[in-house]
């Protein structure tokens, strides 16, 4: 059986931008508390930090996924599926960051983190441009950008 369009579009909607939401969400909303926490308190507190964000976001964006639509309007899908799909993406998002803090000395797990969330950055911005259409330079330049400004809160309040 051939997929058509219409499984594309619905797979999209129903799987791919909920998951997208929580992805961004997930890598860019955790990074200002992580990388403040890195210089205000050290890579240990950086790490718990990180780890409660990325779970904490995780819940919230599942419960407001889940409950801003349960699809009967829109045809996303159930609300249930679309919340825990966000709510899974948010929390992975914000994890896979957090966890170079496991290095104890604070400025090489800045530097892997940093290196992290750019290979983060760049999944997110083939995500956008194979299924949103989105061209490759413009979706890197967003998501980029968005992570460069939060990056930058976390530091300047970090430094502070």
């Amino acid at each position: 059986m051939q997929a058509t369009w219409q499984d594309d579009r619905t797979f999209v909607l129903r799987v791919v931008q909920p998951a997208l939401v929580g992805l961004i969400d997930g890598t860019i909303s955790t990074l200002a508390p992580i990388f403040a926490t890195a210089f205000i308190a050290g890579s240990h507190a950086a790490l718990l930090v990180g780890l409660a964000t990325a779970i904490g976001a995780g819940i919230s964006m599942g419960l407001s996924e889940g409950l801003s639509d349960d699809g009967s309007l829109t045809g996303r899908g159930s609300g249930n599926a679309r919340g825990a799909i966000t709510g899974l993406a948010t929390a992975l998002g914000g994890t896979f960051h957090s966890l170079p803090f496991i290095i104890p000395e604070r400025n090489t797990a800045v530097i892997v983190a940093s290196i992290v969330v750019a290979c983060e950055l760049v999944a997110i911005a083939y995500v956008r441009k194979r299924f949103l259409a989105v061209s490759w330079r413009s979706s890197l330049l967003q998501v980029t950008l968005g992570g460069a400004l939060v990056t930058a809160v976390g530091f300047l309040i970090g430094n502070a």
